[in-house]
């Protein structure tokens, strides 16, 4: 997911809140896979 939303270390470092944002919405998206494949199996 990193990969395809363009998140690499040099963002990291040069603009960190923008990069802790985008993970946060990695883990997000991640969470809701998860919820809706495996708890929910739909």
């Amino acid at each position: 997911m990193k990969q395809a939303q363009g998140i690499t270390e040099q963002l990291k470092v040069e603009n960190a809140l923008e990069w802790i944002g985008r993970m946060n919405n990695i883990q997000v998206c991640a969470r809701e896979i998860v919820d809706k494949e495996i708890i929910y199996q739909e």
